[in-house]
């Protein structure tokens, strides 16, 4: 790693920015609008952690909290149904500008917000991920539930949940860029 980051909640200004590393680090129409991003900050900052590298947002991780969690619920992904003192997180993406993955940033990202969201005093933070990232999410603290119901974007997706209960997060490193 080569710099050190800070991590602050999202403000309005940084739409644009998050927008254009999701496009750049999603397939298609698994990628979220500029809308979706703005409406994500907008609704629960508190929620959407960026981090930035030198002044420059380089990935982010935005969310929202549900009392009882369906993870195929498309609308979720717009905050309907959102509730921000419930006591489940739902990840709806983790991004690193993939100009600056492989330093070990996706860690550092995911420590800080499990770290926020526990401070909150969350129980459990879900999270939909494709096949091949399975192992990297376990090796964050998250345990796999199942196959996913949903097909955004045309795709397999995976569910997992990390219990905020759990032990830290594992300090084995891994050869996946993360």
């Amino acid at each position: 790693m080569s710099r050190k980051p800070c991590f602050r909640a999202a403000d309005s200004r940084d739409a644009a920015r998050c927008h254009e590393i999701e496009q750049s680090a999603y397939e298609g129409a698994e990628a979220a609008t500029l809308e979706k991003i703005a409406l994500r900050i907008d609704l629960y900052p508190e929620g959407f952690v960026v981090m930035e590298i030198d002044g420059q947002v380089a990935g982010f991780i935005n969310s929202g909290c549900a009392r009882k969690v369906v993870m195929s619920d498309e609308a979720f992904k717009e905050l309907v149904g959102h509730d921000p003192d419930a006591p489940n997180v739902v990840i709806l993406s983790v991004v690193i500008d993939p100009a600056m993955q492989g330093r070990g940033y996706a860690r550092l990202m995911m420590e800080e917000f499990v770290e926020r969201m526990a401070r909150m005093g969350k129980a459990t933070i879900h999270l939909m991920c494709k096949e091949r990232h399975v192992g990297l999410y376990a090796k964050f603290g998250f345990q796999y539930d199942k196959p996913s119901a949903s097909d955004h974007g045309g795709m397999s997706w995976h569910e997992m949940v990390r219990r905020l209960d759990a032990p830290a997060l594992s300090a084995t490193p891994h050869g996946d860029g993360a």
